[in-house]
């Protein structure tokens, strides 16, 4: 730990509030979103922490993006977003959630949580809380519109439920305190979507037109 303090590695200030757990909550894990960005990729992982080390659950790649038609340009910020919501995806589908909690039906660029949607647990049928971690963003600074939001709004748009807030995400009015997204950006959002669930069996999402489909 501390040769990682000293080459500016770690924020052990941030790592120490992301990974200690409540005693009664016993020995149950505490998941953390991971978002780390290269020159030429984008990993996403679900990371939770043992006395041992730190064990990955689910990992997305940005350069897997390839095999969805997506060749080029694997760190902008659709591909952040796109990257985010495969691993949400792969994660419920793992955990057999993926049929109870589909997450949004079309991203527009508004505000979505699971969260907001399932606090009272017994009011729903499948009796099952969302998936639950908290983003890490490591060393990055959290300025507005930065990537590492992208691949977040991407994760909660595939249904986890991440607890955040709108005021980072681009187009952010501080001074009306709305968010105001430029259609350039919904549309690269939507079809950086498409393109990832175009070839993928049960993952198309239900508000995508017919005629707006081969276009992708």
């Amino acid at each position: 730990p501390g040769m990682r303090r000293r080459e500016g590695k770690t924020d052990y200030f941030q790592r120490r509030r992301l990974v200690i757990q409540d005693k009664t909550k016993y020995n149950s894990p505490k998941y953390r979103f991971v978002v780390r960005r290269t020159n030429s990729d984008l990993a996403c992982q679900v990371v939770y922490a043992t006395p041992t080390g730190d064990q990955v659950l689910m990992a997305a790649y940005s350069h897997e993006l390839a095999r969805y038609g997506v060749d080029l340009g694997l760190t902008n910020y659709a591909a952040c977003y796109a990257t985010g919501l495969l691993l949400a995806r792969r994660l419920l589908n793992k955990l057999k959630l993926d049929t109870k909690f589909e997450g949004i039906s079309r991203p527009d660029g508004s505000y979505f949580c699971s969260g907001d949607d399932y606090e009272d647990r017994w009011a729903r049928p499948s009796g099952r809380k969302p998936f639950k971690c908290f983003l890490d963003v490591g060393l990055v600074r959290t300025t507005t519109g930065a990537r590492v939001f992208a691949a977040l709004k991407g994760a909660v748009d595939g249904g986890l439920n991440i607890p955040h807030n709108e005021n980072r995400f681009p187009g952010w009015n501080k001074g009306a305190g709305e968010l105001g997204l430029c259609q350039p950006a919904l549309q690269d959002l939507w079809r950086a979507r498409c393109r990832l669930l175009q070839n993928t069996p049960g993952l198309r999402p239900r508000g995508c037109p017919e005629a707006v489909w081969p276009l992708y």
